[in-house]
Order: C-alpha cells, then structure tokens, then sequence
C-alpha cells in the first residue's frame, strides 16, 4: 500500500495525475517564487573560494615560524640573512596562483557537464539548469535520471527509482503518483515525473552534489604521510630550536646580533615548508593538464588513487563500444512472418518513450505502425534484461511482447539458444523477440513465451579502445570487462581489442566473496553480470587487496562505481553515475583514462623523489644544531648560507623533478619510503658537515676565522646535498644531468665571483683547508652510495 505523508506529500497546486501537473507551473508562477526566494540556488563549488586558497596557502604553521624568524632578521641582520623570507613570499604566491588557475579549470569544467534536469513549465518539457528550479516545479525523469530535489511523484509508467546511495536497500522502489521522491535517489526503469516540494538547502541533493564535486585535498595518502611527517618534524624542532637559542646567547665571542641571526639560520632549515607547498602545485598543475584534454577531476585525490590502482574494471557498454548500435539481420523463428515480426518491433519502439541503444537501433530500423495502439507497458530493466508491451492491434486483436535477452527468455535447451551462441562468438549483440500469453504484471511474464525472431544488432567499438587496453597492459594493470551482455559476445568485443582471457558467465559465479575473488582472478571477461554483481565484484576484489578503478556510463554502473577505490564516468553517462564518479571523461573518450594514470603517476611518484631532499635538509639542520648546542660552538651558518643551498640544491630541483614523466605505479607506505632515505642521508650529511667545522675551527686563527670556518663546512654540506641530489635524479636524462650540473655552475660562480663572495660571505681561505672540505664530502658521498644500497636492500619499497 502506497503511503502519502500529510500535508507536505500532497499537492495544492498540481494533485497527482491533474491536468495541471502535466502543465507545470505558469511563468507568473515561477516567477513569484523566484521573488520569495524559493528557488534551488545552493552553489555547487567544484573548488574552493579564492579566500580558502588564500588562507590555506599563506596562514599555515611553517609560515607563521618563518615569519616571526624573518622578521626578527629584518631588524638584526643584513638583507641577504632575509633573504629566506622573499622566498617564502614568492612560494606561497605560485601556489596561490597555482591553485586559483586549478580553480578556473574545474569550475569551467563542472559549467560543461552539470546536470540539467527537464521541466515543465506552461506544457512545455525544457532543459534549465539545478539552480532554475523553483518549489513546485513539474520535472521529467527516465532511466538514468537522478532526482535533483525532493518531491512527490505525480506521473509514472513503469517508474523504478533506486535509493540505494541513500537507504542501502539495493532493490528498486516502484513509485506510483503520490509517492515520495527523494533526492540523490536515480531511475532505473520507466520514467514519470514529480514536483518539488523541497529546494535548495532543504533538499539532500544539494548538499550531496556540492560535497561529490568539492576541490579537496583530503582522504590522500600522500597528503596524509607529509602531514605525519610535519608533525614529527614540529616535535623535533621545539626543543632542538631551544637548545639552540641557550647555547648562541651564551657564546660571547660575535655579539647579540650575530647569535641571534646564526639561531635563525640554524631554525630556518628544519622548516620543510616547499615540500607542502610543492605538492598543493604539483596537484593543481595536474588539474589543469587534466583539464586540458577535458577530463574532471570532481575530488583532487582521486588523480593520486587511480595512479594506485592495479585492476580496472570496464563496462563494455559506452566504455569499450560507442553508444549506437546498428540492426544487421532480422531472424524469424518458427515460420513466423518477417513483415507482422517488423511491424511488432516497430510498435515496441514506439511503445518506450525512453528507449536504450538497442532499442533505439531498432527504432532505427523499423517504422512505428499507425494503427497499433500500447495498453501497457514494461520498461527495460538492467536487472531483468527484458522490456515488454501489450497491444491492441488494428485488426481488433491483442497481443503481449517481449524483447531481450535470448538466454535469460530461453529456456537452456530451447534450439533459438545455439542460433544465438553462433552469433554471439561474432561478437554480435542479439535480442529474442517473444509473445506472450501472461500479463505483463504476473511475477514470470516470460514463463512459457514463444520465440518469434532474433534481433541482430552490431556494436561500434570505440577506436581508442584497443590502444588502452594495451597501455593498461603494458602498465601492469590488469584489466577485466564486466557487462551485462551475453559472456560470449562480450568475449569476442574484447578478443577483437586484443584482450585475451577466460571468459565466465556470471550467473555462475559463487555468491561467497572469496570464491567469488578466486573465480575473478582467473577470469577476464564477465557477462550477464547484474548491477549487485558489479557491486559484490568490486568488493571481491578489494577484499584480495586490489586497488580497484570501475569505469561505466550507465546506471547499472552507479553501485559498483561509488563502491570502487576509483569511479570513473562517460560525460555522456547518465546523472547518476556522474554524481558519484571522482574522475567524468567529459569528451567520453576512453582514450583519455591512460592521461589520468600516468598524470597520478608523475605527481605521486615525483612528490616521494623530492620529498627525500627536502627530509634530508630538515634531518641534518635538527642534527647539526644538536651538535652545535653538546658542543658550546657557534653555529657554522647564516641564514644566507643555508638560503643559497636550499635553492640550488633543493628548491629549484625539486621544481623541476617534481614535474617530469614518471611512469612507475604508485606504492604505498609513503611516510616509510621517504624517511628510509632522508634519515641516513640526513645524518651522513651532519657529521661530515660538523666533522669539517671542527677541523676548520683548529686549522684557522685570527681575523676572518668564523668566517672561514663557515666557509669552509658550506663547502662539504653543498657537495654532500649535491650528490643527495644527484642519487634522487636518476635515471639520468640528459635534462637531468644538465639540472645538476646548472646547479654546481651557480655555486662554483658564487665562489669566483668577489661580489657574489662578499653577497653570501662565502670566501675559501687558503688550498688545505678546502680541499680537505671536499674529501671529506668524497668519503660521505662513497658512504651514503654504499648506505642506500644496503637500505634498498635491508628495507625494500
């Protein structure tokens, strides 16, 4: 029994099934709820405000320490000890500007695919846009449809909605007028139409809409593992700064001001404030390649996670065939007369308002008959893999069809079912046109029908497909074809695009999930797979470690998309399935889907190459100021010092590496493998560094020491970060070798030239003393070589 709330399910405008539902509301209407303000007007951000950009890129912790450091040096130091702080500046406005470009995209890019349900306003059907909806409008939907406010149903003919994205229940809900509509809910079946009695913030869809397509830099491993980094970071630096602080102020021997700017210059490079910052650009510059070749990215990290994955799943439909399908062949069965078989069929396609491609294919083919009229009629259903109708014929006869899947129709030993497997194994979809004698309504409508004639319809593989099967393949990314089509046809889709494999029909699947991972496993193409299956798939999978990627158009697609580590949508794909897809191939080219994998790649794979030197800078700084203060030295550095290798040796790098190709799949444990080579690299690079201070402290004397002293240790630390740099840039490419060698151009010229000397005070004094710096840089360089070969080894990736 269907069940009507009070007072806010019924209709005082338009009852259910009166001619004024069918007109919608008046432009008078509409109007005066325009200006009492009940319209649909929540904005959908596809990212965040210039004002969040702003805030999240410049009121962060590390630019608040280095802030207050900064200015601290204004006042006590020359300009070039400030010199970190200009860098900051311009650090944090290429971000800013990063991001807001990043914005741009996506904003323009949601404008492209958003979601236009059709009204009726003044008897007319038109396509407005989510914000033009006013209480009480009249709206269309059919199959794939997603209701985009809440409302009353107050047309339906066949009308199945699933509400599983709301309720969890899996089965369809028959809506009859009168009944509740809700929003975030989509049509599987039928079509109908209901008027909206919640809009705006009121209606569930518009926070689910704005919350799927939010710019965001959560739920990210690697944003995750910098976080965990950072923390660490933070912890270790309160003390070690303090230490610092005490031990400066009580060296007498250089004055206050000259403490006070080596305290800041021991502080400053324990701040790994690039590696957050290059990461926000590395993924906003992901965006706007993305972007480029028309692909949205509806939540930033699903770039890092399709990157992870290592098994996508393809519908075959829309994914691997274009939309359109052709009828090649008509078979009557059982001497049924060919010209009666087309006049049915057109009559069938005439009979659906909304009709699939296949049914359009036929459509396509055969005319609709003037004198047959529809008496009923059953949608097509993904889950029944059948539509039908009943009709009153021009002779005065009645009749009931079906058209559908052959083996679902068929009984296993029916002879039209060899006919079909033939056909199949061509690779040619076919439908079984039946009669009838049960109603429609009856539980078993096929039970008992009469083959009449096969449809024979092929499909248009899509050109690209071929190509990126192959990418996937070469990526080492297994890819499994999982339709709803027969197992045999889609076998021979994917034979044709060169995927090769076992082929299982997956109404013998177990329904136990790890049987049902063993048989996925072995298997390579999937058909006859229900909408639940997709779903119960994906999780199989999941459950064996998998990181799954499901790519799809239809709505049999929504569960297992939403289900999926990654969902990826057609552009062309209903409402429902580019509501919860993270990743909409706005030109519905599947081509596009290798671009997204390789662009996660580069960020992921790039961002954990330089993560290591900016980890390697903050370990020996935490390390080198602990020596410094057990030892009651001044500390060997200005803050100009630390300044100029930072920037040759990291910051200008680290631009550059973190933008170039990176094929290699991601792998987790981020946190793990970053420190695994920062810590000892870190720790070599401190004590050769103090090692050479040390000696340099004995060796000079007089007027100038402190100098070079520091001069001195300057020396080995660039040469020590400067083979840190050159083990993190391999594979050499020519551009590579070319960045490292720029780099230790630039310093050489610092030391030649006087004026850049007297700049960053940088002057070698005497041949022992420097040459000793550099082998003592030789020696760490031999031992970080031979550590990190033993690391690799001891604590393999």
């Amino acid at each position: 029994m269907t069940h009507i709330d009070a007072g806010a399910e019924l209709d005082p405008v338009h009852p259910p099934g009166t001619p004024a539902a069918a007109r919608g509301l008046s432009a008078a209407e509409v109007a005066e709820r325009v200006s009492r303000g009940q319209v649909n007007d929540v904005p959908v951000r596809s990212s965040r405000s210039i004002g969040e950009i702003v805030r999240a890129n410049v009121f962060t912790r590390f630019n608040a320490i280095i802030g207050v450091l900064w200015l601290i040096m204004l006042f006590v130091a020359p300009f070039q000890d400030s010199l970190f702080g200009y860098v900051i500046l311009a650090n944090t406005g290429i971000g800013i500007i990063q991001e807001w470009r990043a914005k741009r995209t996506l904003d323009s890019l949601a404008v492209i695919g958003e979601v236009r349900p059709t009204v009726r306003r003044d008897g007319v059907a038109a396509r407005v846009g989510t914000a033009e909806i006013v209480l009480d409008d009249v709206l269309e939907i059919g199959p794939g449809d997603k209701a985009v406010v809440d409302g009353v149903c107050v047309e339906a003919d066949g009308l199945e909605i699933d509400e599983s994205l709301l309720t969890g229940e899996a089965d369809p809900v028959v809506k009859g007028p009168g009944d509740r509509v809700m929003s975030g809910s989509f049509v599987v079946a039928g079509g109908g139409a209901f008027r909206a009695t919640k809009v705006g913030r009121e209606a569930y869809a518009a926070q689910l809409a704005e919350e799927a397509s939010r710019f965001t830099l959560v739920h990210s491993e690697l944003r995750t593992g910098i976080s965990t980094i950072l923390k660490y970071v933070t912890w270790m630096m309160i003390p070690t700064a303090i230490g610092l602080v005490v031990s400066q102020l009580f060296v007498k021997q250089h004055g206050f001001k000259d403490s006070v700017a080596r305290t800041v210059g021991g502080i400053v490079p324990m701040v790994p404030e690039g590696l957050v910052l290059l990461t926000s650009v590395a993924f906003a510059i992901g965006v706007i390649r993305l972007g480029r070749k028309q692909c949205l990215v509806q939540e930033l990290p699903a770039i890092e996670g399709l990157a992870r994955i290592d098994t996508v799943c393809l519908d075959k439909t829309g994914t691997l065939t274009e939309g359109g399908m052709d009828v090649t062949e008509l078979r009557p069965l059982q001497g049924a007369d060919e010209s009666y078989v087309r006049k049915v069929l057109g009559a069938l396609g005439e009979a659906d308002p909304r009709p699939n491609a296949s049914l359009q294919a036929v459509i396509d083919a055969y005319p609709d008959v003037d004198d047959w009229r529809c008496t009923e009629a059953l949608p097509f259903s993904s889950a029944r893999k059948y539509s039908g109708a009943a009709f009153s014929e021009g002779n005065g006869e009645s009749s009931t069809w079906l058209l559908g899947a052959p083996d679902v129709l068929l009984a296993d030993d029916d002879p039209a079912l060899a006919e079909t497997e033939r056909l199949n194994e061509q690779g040619l979809r076919v439908l079984l046109l039946a009669r009838t004698r049960r109603e429609l309504g009856d539980p078993e409508p096929a039970r008992g029908a009469r083959p009449t004639a096969l449809v024979v319809l092929e499909q248009r593989l899509r050109p690209d497909a071929a190509d990126t099967l192959r990418y996937f393949a070469e990526q080492d990314v297994r890819a499994k074809v999982i339709s709803g089509d027969n197992a045999i046809s889609v076998g021979a889709v994917a034979a044709k695009l060169g995927l090769d494999g076992t082929t299982v029909d997956a109404r013998r699947l177990p329904a136990d999930r790890e049987e049902m991972a063993a048989h996925l496993d072995e298997g390579t193409v999937f058909g006859r797979v229900t909408p639940q299956q997709k779903r119960d798939m994906v999780g199989a999978l999941q459950s064996r470690g998998h990181a799954v990627a499901m790519t799809g158009d239809g709505v049999n697609d929504v569960l297992a998309l939403k289900d999926a580590d990654i969902g990826v949508s057609m552009g062309s794909g209903s409402e429902a399935t580019r509501a919860v897809a993270q990743i909409v191939l706005l030109d519905n080219s599947f081509a596009t889907l290798p671009s997204v994998v390789a662009e996660g790649r580069r960020v992921i794979g790039n961002i954990t190459r330089v993560a290591s030197l900016f980890l390697v800078k903050t370990v020996y700084s935490v390390l080198l100021a602990i020596l410094v203060a057990c030892w009651q030295v001044e500390y060997p550095f200005l803050p100009r010092h630390l300044t100029l290798l930072s920037t040759l040796t990291i910051g200008v790098p680290a631009f550059f590496l973190a933008l170039a190709p990176n094929k290699e799949r991601a792998k987790p444990h981020f946190v793990r493998r970053v420190m695994r080579y920062s810590v000892p690299g870190g720790v070599v690079a401190a004590i050769a560094t103090f090692v050479t201070y040390l000696i340099a402290r004995h060796h000079y004397t007089g007027a100038g020491q402190l100098d070079a002293e520091t001069s001195a240790a300057t020396l080995t630390l660039f040469l020590i970060s400067m083979w840190v740099l050159a083990i993190i840039a391999r594979p050499y490419t020519w551009w590579r070798i070319a960045l490292v060698a720029a780099m230790g151009a630039a310093f050489l010229l610092v030391l030649v030239v006087p004026s850049l000397q007297h700049f960053f005070a940088l002057k070698l004094v005497g041949m022992t003393m420097p040459w000793i710096a550099v082998g003592i840089a030789a020696v760490a360089a031999v031992v970080l070589e031979f550590l990190w070969k033993w690391v690799d080894r001891r604590f393999p990736a």
